[in-house]
Formats: C-alpha cells, sequence, structure tokens
C-alpha cells in the first residue's frame, strides 16, 4: 500500500521510478511528468502491488497512448483465448489494456490476465459487483453501496493499475437524460446499471454520495480513477447532449477533489460523435475538467459501419487527439457485432496506434514527425527492407510486398518502371 501517493511526491518534487520510467518512455524530462502529476494533468497508471515494466504516463505533452479491452462474456469464456488476445496487442503495441470479463471466475481471470500483463491493466469493478448478483438470482437494482465498494476494493487490492468509475451517473444527469428523449438512451453497461439503481431505489449514486470512500481505496494502492462516461452517446443523434455535458461538468468537480486528496484521475469521453463535433468535445474536456487527460473510446464519427468500426474509429480517434486527446480506446472491427477475435484485436489496435501517431504529428509531440520522415528518406532510396523496418506495422507491410516482387530490382509493382522517384534519379 502507497505510504505517499504519485501525486503528494510530485508536489514535494520528488520523483519517483515510476515517474522516471514514464519519463524515459516518451523522451521527456522528468520534471515535466512530475509538474503534470501535482497539477494533475498527466496520471501515471500504477498500482504499488503490481510490478510490470512498461510504465506510462497519460496526459499534457506526451505521445498519446493506446488500450486495447479484452476480456469474457457469458457467451464466450475461454481464459487462454484472452490470453491470447493479451499477446496480440501487445505485440501489436499497445499501451495497456482493460479487462472486460463478465463470464467465468472474475477473480481468477484477472489474476492471470495481471500476471501476464506488462503494462498498466484496468477494469470495471461494477460488472463483478453485477455479475456476484447475477449468480444469486439478484435484481441489479438491489445492489448494496457496500457491495459495490467491496467490488472496487477487491480489483485494487488485486493489482489493478484503473479503473472506471461511473461517478457522474447521478441523480442530476439521469433528470437530464429523461428530459433529453435520447435516440439510444444509455449504451454504457455501467451507466445502465447505475441509471437503473438510481431509478429504482430513488436515491443518489453511491459512487457520487460516497466519492471519499472510494477516494480513501483509491489511495491505499494509488491506483488511477477513469471516471467514466456513463451518459456517452451511443449514436450521433445523442452527441453533446444535456446528460452528457451534465455528466462531464461533474467529473471535472470530482476530478479537483481527487486530485486534493492525492489521487490521480482522468477521464472518459464520447462515444459516437459527428466528425465537426470531435475537436469541441475534446476542447470542452480540457475546459471544464482543468485539463485532466482525456481517455476516449473512438470516437467514432458515423453509426453506419458495423464491420469496419476501426476505420470509423480511428477516423474520430485523429482528430480528438490532434485536438488534445491524451489516451485512444481501441475499437475492433466487431464492435457491436461480438466478441473480437484475435484478428480483431490486431486490426484494432493497429487503427488506433494510426490515429494516435496522426494526432501526435499534428499537435507537435516531440519526435513524432521524424518517424515520418525517416520513411521519406527510406522511401526516396526505395529501400525496401528499411521500409519495413520502420513501418507501424513491419509483418503486414512485408507480406503485402511480397505478394509481387518487381522486375525492377529497385521499384514496386504499383508503378515498376514507371516509378517516379526513380525516374528522376538521374537529375539529382
Amino acid at each position: 500500500m502507497a505510504a505517499m501517493t504519485q501525486i503528494e511526491a510530485a508536489r514535494k518534487g520528488q520523483a519517483t521510478d515510476a515517474m522516471r520510467a514514464a519519463a524515459e518512455h516518451d523522451h521527456v524530462p522528468v520534471e515535466h511528468i512530475v509538474a503534470g502529476l501535482a497539477d494533475g494533468t498527466i496520471v501515471v497508471p500504477k498500482n504499488t502491488g503490481h510490478a510490470f515494466a512498461h510504465i506510462i504516463g497519460v496526459g499534457r505533452g506526451l505521445r498519446t497512448k493506446t488500450n486495447a479491452n479484452i476480456g469474457t462474456s457469458t457467451d464466450v469464456c475461454e481464459l487462454d483465448f484472452e490470453l491470447q488476445k493479451l499477446a496480440v496487442g501487445k505485440k501489436a503495441g499497445v499501451d495497456a489494456v482493460m479487462d472486460l470479463s463478465t463470464g467465468g471466475d472474475l477473480k481468477a481471470i484477472r489474476k492471470a490476465i495481471l500476471d501476464a500483463c506488462d503494462m498498466p491493466l484496468g477494469t470495471v469493478p461494477i460488472y463483478d459487483a453485477a455479475v456476484e448478483l447475477a449468480t444469486h438470482g439478484r435484481q441489479l437494482s438491489t445492489m448494496t453501496p457496500n457491495e459495490l465498494f467491496a467490488a472496487v476494493e477487491a480489483h485494487c487490492a488485486q493489482g489493478v493499475d484503473f479503473i472506471t468509475v461511473h461517478c457522474g451517473v447521478t441523480r442530476t444527469a439521469v433528470e437530464a437524460l429523461r428530459r433529453e428523449s435520447r435516440l439510444l438512451d444509455v449504451v454504457s453497461r455501467g451507466g445502465a446499471i447505475l441509471t437503473d439503481w438510481i431509478l429504482t431505489n430513488d436515491a443518489e449514486n453511491p459512487l457520487y454520495a460516497e466519492f471519499d470512500r472510494l477516494l480513501e481505496i483509491a489511495r491505499r494502492w494509488d491506483i488511477t480513477l477513469s471516471l467514466g462516461d456513463g451518459m456517452r452517446p451511443g449514436c450521433l443523434a445523442d452527441a453533446t447532449d444535456r446528460a452528457q455535458v451534465t455528466e462531464l461538468v461533474t467529473l471535472g468537480e470530482l476530478q479537483q477533489r481527487a486530485l486534493q486528496a492525492g489521487v490521480q484521475a482522468m477521464i472518459e469521453g464520447p462515444g459516437h460523435i459527428p466528425l465537426n463535433e470531435v475537436a469541441d468535445n475534446v476542447r470542452l474536456e480540457k475546459e471544464l475538467c482543468h485539463g485532466a487527460p482525456f481517455y476516449v473510446l473512438g470516437p467514432l464519427v458515423t453509426d453506419v459501419a458495423p464491420g469496419y468500426d476501426h476505420i470509423t474509429s480511428a477516423i474520430g480517434g485523429a482528430i480528438a487527439a490532434a485536438a488534445g486527446a491524451d489516451f485512444l480506446c481501441y475499437v475492433t472491427p466487431a464492435e457491436h457485432l461480438r466478441l473480437p477475435e484475435l484478428d480483431d484485436v490486431h486490426e484494432g489496435v493497429i487503427a488506433a496506434r494510426i490515429a494516435a501517431h496522426a494526432g501526435d504529428v499534428a499537435k507537435g509531440i516531440p519526435g513524432a514527425r521524424d518517424w515520418d520522415d525517416d520513411m521519406a528518406r527510406w522511401r526516396k532510396k526505395r529501400n525496401w527492407a528499411k521500409q519495413i523496418e520502420l513501418a507501424l506495422d513491419p509483418e503486414r507491410a512485408r507480406d503485402f510486398h511480397a505478394v509481387r516482387v518487381s522486375h525492377i530490382e529497385d521499384a514496386c509493382t504499383m508503378c515498376s518502371e514507371f516509378c517516379a522517384i526513380r525516374l528522376l534519379d538521374k537529375h539529382r
């Protein structure tokens, strides 16, 4: 358990091993990490009980990070399969993973994933509480605050580095939702559980009403709170409405309370957002939440591409990252259709990494553009080996190039002897 949290150390100007590792990962001075932790614009998700090497910082002035969701369901519950997804995500270069399991022995599944996870691991404790209720034939609305907080504490004690907690789903937000007449109502599982609980019990969300209790648990293991967007829009028609913004205002207030208590917090964001509203949503979060790190799902910029939602989310993710989003949760081609397969995980991670890097180039993250310039130099020399080595997904680039090899040694089959770069070599 933490004697002094990362924030408390940062306030004293002390750099911890985790801060130094995060600074080294992003090639920034450790003082930048220290300052960001102290003012709440950077988080370093690292439970004191979870040892791993890939320690990252998320937030202001750092490379945009990516997350992959894995986990069982009641229909597909195969631990080995989820561990394979973890390995695929790691190989594809993801920065963090969330275990969203809702089927099987959740504690054992979480332990196995934690043991195999060499990067920050996040979870959603309310899923655990809901599964426990369902196992005993109880309605979700009968959950007691003690049962919910017991699930939170169990996840933290086990070593989870960040947890999604839907603290902004308040009675006020639910009333805004009721007045809004949304097309898709609530699409967040945690948000729906708490909305049902509030309406059935005519009581306030325990995560909001007893936020200090949540902070005390989080502080004990120095875990990062990911303040969840239970009112996120699930379709373009519901984007940037009163329910979403009401929740966001509350999350900004809670982030400040967390910071004062020495607990790290980041803000989760939408969701399905029209292309022209993505950047405004990021700016709104940064304004209302005091520059806190912004963790977005996608965003998906159209509702009509099931099977290709890794693309719709990459489009939105690139715009969001360029506007200042700090952490992109991948979306796979299987989104809205089924639990992802291994290839879906790979495609989702790569799409999110492309979006993150494009955003980093746009916002001038040091070193981001150098990667692209290096690729251009090797393309000019038509050096295929170096181009493949620099590729974001080298295996795929190698496989594509090898399918058809040009009879011209230093050209590809797209242009062959009419390669534009090759044609002008003699004039250089």
